[in-house]
């Protein structure tokens, strides 16, 4: 008998390893999905995404990490494990969970020298956060250095089970997440410093690279005559994207976790770290359709299957698609987008009329990117860490000239600029909060009435601004920063802190896990990695 058992658990564990080396073999589906109370373990693989194997860092040994899904009103307790040993890439690491508000949970945000130290090798940190009012598509990623680029991010969504658009579609579950990513043969780390230029695009993980084999390309499953509500995650490090699929209009409800009045277009630009809910009817004849991610990289094109993945409805061939590429003449435009619940940017609806008005012009130099005149550098003691001991206004806060205080409840306007800034758009994303876009960059108008929020907005090009709203409701420092993470690296980002004198009671009680992270990194024995002073929150 005890034969037998023994048998069945190694059966059942090849299974899961055949899963997790050939995920493409299995619908996307039946890929793990992990629930509000989970743990990530943080280690090195070598996969080939694309055709091309090389090593990486990745969340349960699969790219994209699992799917984590929740009910809107879960509380979360994610425990994040680092087990990595390859040294050619990053060792620490730390994740976060973009665009979970993390009210009372500062220390929860998970982002390198800001709101916590990083995670050495053979430690973990349990992230226990509630997101009480929010629902939709949201994913998590690395927040040290540029770690995520060698895929250490994925989805996570927080599905309503009164969401007032429901009645639109049919389907939504694991098989309509759609993550679409940047994906570089070099590693991480030998990529700063240089203007990298990402090898291929992967739709669910899966893709082809310029003069390379015929990979698996994506299936995404549908039936005709079912509604399909599609959460597209940009979870990119530098590539913006031109999505649509061909032969069939898209209807937006979703941005960046915030509902949207419906809104149909043909093809939708999706900046890095941006998030879509579409609604595609499956109304077109039974076949094979391409869906297309074009990534803003030159000469990008969909060459032998390049940048696409394939929409396949239940009957049709298992065949590459033969549709034409037509080109869009209904794109999304982000100031045609409006808030579905609460329309309305806070304060008074004239432009430099808010509470707080800041102008955040945004410049090149030899040290990289600055911010109002500031390259960001990580401070060697977190900015909580800071706040937690006493530190309130923004000359006792570091980095000098990056920490930005905000009185509590106010209503702030900031303006992005990019004055001479390379290689945009440049989305900038602001973490604790939404806001509302009351200018997009690519328009010269103003909309105070019933503009779009969301966490994600690009700042365009040279000569373009963007200019945003948002209420000093959550205390704590929260990171403001371009989430092109070649771009965070080299400064471009400052830090928000709401109300310091509020921190410490917002926060409590901190916990002693987090409050070990600095002592335990600050004796790291990585002699590359600087140490910090210890300082202790209690």
């Amino acid at each position: 008998m005890m034969f037998i058992l023994l048998l069945i658990v190694s059966l059942i564990s090849s299974i899961n390893a055949t899963a997790i080396v050939s995920r493409s073999e299995y619908p996307l589906s039946q890929l793990p999905v992990h629930g509000p109370k989970t743990r990530l373990t943080i280690g090195n693989s070598i996969i080939a995404p694309d055709g091309f194997a090389r090593p990486t860092t990745l969340v349960d040994g699969i790219f994209p990490g699992p799917l984590i899904a929740a009910q809107k009103g879960d509380h979360f307790d994610i425990e994040v494990v680092n087990k990595l040993k390859d040294d050619s890439m990053f060792v620490l690491t730390s994740v976060h969970w973009h665009g979970i508000f993390q009210n009372r949970t500062n220390y929860a945000d998970g982002v390198a020298f800001v709101t916590q130290c990083p995670i050495t090798p053979n430690h973990s940190f349990l992230h226990s956060f509630s997101a009480p009012n929010q629902a939709g598509t949201y994913w998590y990623h690395s927040h040290y250095s540029v770690q995520y680029c060698d895929g250490l991010r994925g989805a996570l969504v927080i599905y309503d089970p009164h969401d007032p658009l429901a009645y639109l579609y049919d389907v939504d579950d694991a098989s309509t997440v759609i993550t679409l990513a940047d994906w570089y043969h070099t590693v991480a780390p030998e990529l700063l410093g240089t203007v990298p230029v990402a090898n291929s695009m992967l739709i669910n993980g899966l893709g082809r690279y310029a003069g390379g084999p015929q990979s698996e390309l994506a299936v995404i499953n549908v039936t005709r005559g079912k509604r399909y509500r599609l959460r597209l995650v940009q979870i990119s490090c530098d590539s913006n994207v031109q999505f649509s699929i061909d032969g069939h209009n898209l209807t937006v409800i979703e941005a960046d976790g915030q509902l949207t009045e419906p809104l149909v277009v043909d093809q939708l630009q999706i900046f890095v770290a941006q998030r879509y809910s579409v609604i595609l009817v499956a109304d077109q004849p039974v076949d094979n359709y391409w869906v297309r991610a074009l990534p803003n990289t030159a000469n990008a094109n969909y060459s032998g299957g390049l940048n696409t993945a394939i929409l396949r409805y239940k009957g049709a061939p298992e065949a590459d698609p033969t549709t034409p590429n037509v080109s869009a003449t209904n794109q999304l435009q982000e100031s045609n987008l409006h808030a579905l619940l609460h329309p309305g940017a806070p304060g008074v609806p004239e432009y430099g009329k808010a509470d707080i008005n800041i102008n955040l012009p945004v410049t090149i130099g030899a040290a990289g990117f600055y911010v109002n005149n500031v390259s960001f550098v990580n401070p060697t003691v977190p900015v909580l860490l800071q706040i937690l001991n006493g530190a309130q206004n923004a000359t006792q806060l570091l980095p000098t000239g990056s920490v930005y205080v905000l009185g509590a409840n106010k209503v702030v306007e900031l303006t992005v600029s990019i004055v001479t800034a390379p290689g945009g758009p440049h989305p900038i994303h602001l973490h604790g909060h939404t806001f509302s876009v009351v200018q997009s960059a690519d328009s010269s108008t103003f909309n105070y009435v019933n503009p779009v929020r969301r966490d994600v907005v690009s700042a365009g090009v040279i000569g373009q601004q963007t200019v945003i709203r948002f209420v000093t409701d959550n205390s704590g420092p929260w990171f403001l920063h371009c989430h092109i993470d070649w771009h965070l690296a080299a400064g471009f980002a400052v830090v928000m802190a709401e109300s310091p004198p509020d921190t410490p009671a917002h926060v409590d009680p901190v916990p002693y896990e987090w409050d070990r992270l600095c002592p335990i990194y600050d004796h790291h024995p990585d002699p590359t990695v600087a140490g910090i002073t210890e300082i202790h929150s209690a």
